[in-house]
């Protein structure tokens, strides 16, 4: 059995699950799985020639739709991650939603962290199509948490109502929400009321599963504007993200109102730093200092 479990967070909604296993039977057992799962895809694929499986995009306007190409499709058409997903599960959401003619979608998503390497002759291009040219291959996002660099952030409140900063975080080793199981997405709930447990001072709060929700709990997250709901849009219900709902689904909030988190919504975690009034140096701080804090448990890594 696993011994020693260390489980990461990354800010790329990617998943890495490190393990020390002492039996060997275990592990060779599920690379085993992995094989046949594979292969059982690679077999069913070899019945038909890539052109023949090739999706009609002709009336699509997103992302993936200006970037696939055949060569692209036959290239990656009959990869699968070790995890078992596909370029077809990829895409899926992409070609069963054309878009608008007006409104570009990304339309494409990834099922675990290999689908980025795996898929990288699609992904890359989608990505820098969709974010002006940052190019993943040869540039890096870079990552400043130091709140202190800061020397203004205070906005007219004449004119700010409410402030926010607000990040996805996702646990490495574990499938992204379009294609984890339930058993992944119970584990990324344990593992986030782990850390968030561990939260002091004025950070400290409570958990809140939706699946086991008062209605008076209800009401009032919904009165705080703090509730999410089933997602309904075809954009995320085609790519798997309503599966099993509300099961392992909740929302963290510290005792302020200031501090959140949702758990395995279209993200792994969504962490939100928030308050009224336009002191947004104020907000970013609090945001910083709660990854830190959840940092320290040594469960969250949060890494670009």
């Amino acid at each position: 059995m696993a011994s020693v479990f260390s489980k990461l967070l990354t800010g790329r909604n990617a998943s890495l699950f490190l393990a020390t296993v002492g039996t060997g039977a275990l592990t060779t057992g599920y690379l085993l799985n992995l094989q046949n799962l594979c292969a059982e895809a690679r077999g069913q694929h070899r019945l038909f020639p890539p052109s023949a499986d090739y999706p009609d995009l002709r009336k699509h306007n997103n992302c993936m739709a200006e970037c696939l190409t055949p060569a692209i499709y036959a290239k990656l058409r009959n990869k699968v991650t070790p995890n078992g997903y596909t370029l077809d599960q990829c895409i899926q959401t992409g070609v069963d939603n054309p878009g608008h003619p007006f409104i570009k979608t990304v339309g494409m998503v990834a099922g675990d962290e290999e689908s980025y390497e795996v898929f990288a002759d699609l992904f890359d291009p989608v990505i820098k199509l969709r974010h002006n040219g940052y190019d993943p291959r040869v540039m890096k996002h870079p990552t400043d948490l130091d709140a202190s660099k800061i020397t203004q952030g205070q906005f007219d409140e004449h004119y700010v109502l409410s402030s926010r900063v607000r990040t996805g975080r996702s646990i490495r080793g574990l499938s992204l929400p379009p294609a984890c199981t339930r058993a992944e997405r119970r584990e990324v709930e344990n593992v986030a009321i782990t850390a968030l447990e561990g939260l002091k001072g004025d950070l400290a709060g409570r958990y809140y599963r939706l699946s086991e929700m008062t209605e008076q709990d209800q009401q009032r997250l919904i009165d705080d504007h703090f509730l999410f709901d089933k997602p309904v849009s075809p954009l995320l219900t085609c790519a798997g993200m309503a599966r099993d709902w509300p099961d392992a689904r909740g929302i963290w909030h510290n005792y302020d109102k200031t501090f959140l988190i949702w758990i395995n919504e279209e993200d792994h975690t969504r962490v939100i730093s928030m308050e009224k009034g336009g002191n947004m140096k104020r907000v970013f701080e609090r945001f910083c200092r709660g990854l830190k804090e959840v940092r320290c448990y040594q469960r969250f890594l949060n890494i670009h």
